[in-house]
């Protein structure tokens, strides 16, 4: 959730979100994830928010989210898989790093993507 008002632009509430998302405990997400995801410049100008562990990029900061970015998912026995965001009907591959992993939704990011926008994913 932000705390959106309206004389904050989009980069203000991404940045805003990002401290929240980086101060997080091990409980809630794993931080190797978020500082990997957070190193990509175009993965950092995303809206970043966390369901379940796993780190999820939206290229708006209002409700509802694109679910156009791919997630990165933390396998069991080490490694992680980057998928779509509607699940694994589309594999882009498994990585050994998270950092891997990132490089590759940054490299998988949809045609024209810039940086989060106020407002919904109509707003796109």
């Amino acid at each position: 959730m932000t705390d959106e008002t309206p004389s904050q632009g989009a980069a203000e509430i991404v940045e805003a979100q990002w401290r929240t998302v980086l101060s997080y405990g091990p409980e809630v997400i794993e931080q190797e994830m978020v500082r990997a995801a957070y190193a990509e410049p175009r993965l950092r100008q995303l809206f970043p928010g966390v369901s379940h562990g796993i780190l999820l990029l939206s290229r708006c900061v209002g409700h509802p989210h694109s679910r156009d970015v791919p997630v990165v998912y933390p396998l069991g026995e080490g490694g992680y898989e980057v998928t779509n965001r509607a699940g694994a009907d589309e594999v882009h591959g498994r990585f050994a790093t998270a950092e891997e992993a990132f490089a590759e939704v940054a490299a998988h990011l949809p045609e024209g993507c810039g940086p989060a926008v106020l407002g919904s994913v109509d707003d796109l």
